[in-house]
């Protein structure tokens, strides 16, 4: 009898060293790292995700933010996780797309360091006027500029964001060289539009919609492939005749030979989240639009983005301070 407790305990202790990765992945707290300080819609958003990605696993999702070095250390410390999915990524499109033509020694390759799981949302920029701008179409703003390409100046809310890489964008496509003023944010660049102290801007659809609505300002134009939720009445570029387009997006990415199975599993309960008309109503109330893609999906959009950004932020000449 003791001979055979004794087998039966052998044969326990012979499970669980053979599958100890198993167990805990069923035990252990999943960590999404978010590379930047808490607050914000992207931290609200990655929480949305968390909770209803805790419920679908069965256990704790816990949101990990990890600022510093604009995201690359909260992007360096999920390069570096164990792939066993309990270390996740979720990353705006700079660090996965723009930075490696930002940064001379990348720590990381946002490519080939990390499995694409899902994107959750986008959103687009827009091209806003002031009042003392006397245009009401993106034609007749590059009309304007041709005509005084000295007051042609733009802002957005700091050097090196997407706005100033799009306006780069832009100063190509129209053949007329604009001016950055790079702001400290939002607001003073949005203040310095209203009162006619710089007569264009470039910034994310969601922090122009209130104050084009109130006729502060006018947005001209929106750089995804169709006009934006939050802005309907407003063409997109290629309908105002300029071949531009460009979205910002957030993503679900995790260590690279992280396992098949495991990214499919969090893909199926993302994707199923973001279906959700709750939860879509919720993320459309932080301005950015519900997406919930394949893993492959995402992983074209990134290489497609890095294809497009990469000559906008060359021809801008940013070169970060750190």
């Amino acid at each position: 009898m003791k001979l055979r407790a004794i087998r039966f305990a052998a044969l326990g202790l012979v499970s669980l060293l053979a599958f100890p990765a198993a167990a805990q992945l069923r035990t252990q707290p999943v960590h999404i790292i978010f590379p930047f300080a808490a607050g914000g819609s992207a931290d609200a958003l990655t929480r949305i995700i968390a909770d209803e990605l805790s419920t679908g696993l069965g256990r704790p999702v816990i949101v990990e933010p990890r600022p510093g070095a604009a995201g690359r250390i909260g992007v360096q410390a999920v390069k570096s996780a164990e792939p066993d999915g309990n270390t996740l990524l979720m990353a705006p499109i700079a660090p996965m797309v723009v930075y490696q033509n930002i940064y001379p020694a990348l720590e990381y390759d946002p490519v080939k360091d990390f499995r694409p799981v899902s994107q959750l949302a986008t959103y687009e920029f827009g091209i806003a006027v002031g009042n003392d701008v006397p245009v009401k179409t993106l034609a007749e703003l590059v009309a304007w500029i041709r005509a005084n390409p000295v007051r042609a100046n733009y802002g957005t809310p700091g050097a090196g964001t997407l706005p100033h890489f799009f306006g780069v964008m832009f100063s190509g496509a129209i053949g007329v060289p604009l001016q950055q003023i790079a702001y400290k944010g939002t607001a003073p660049a949005l203040t310095d539009l209203v009162s006619g102290q710089i007569p264009i801007m470039f910034h994310a659809v969601n922090e122009l919609v209130e104050m084009h609505k109130a006729g502060k300002i006018r947005v001209l134009a929106t750089s995804d492939k169709t006009r934006s939720a939050f802005l309907a009445d407003v063409p997109t570029f290629r309908e105002a005749g300029y071949a531009l387009e460009g979205t910002g997006w957030y993503g679900l990415f995790a260590p690279a030979r992280t396992p098949d199975e495991i990214v499919a599993q969090i893909n199926a309960i993302v994707v199923a989240t973001l279906a959700k008309s709750v939860i879509r109503e919720r993320i459309l109330v932080l301005g950015v639009q519900p997406t919930g893609t394949s893993p492959a999906a995402l992983a074209l959009v990134q290489r497609e983005d890095i294809d497009r950004w990469a000559p906008a932020v060359k021809a801008s000449g940013f070169a970060p301070s750190q």
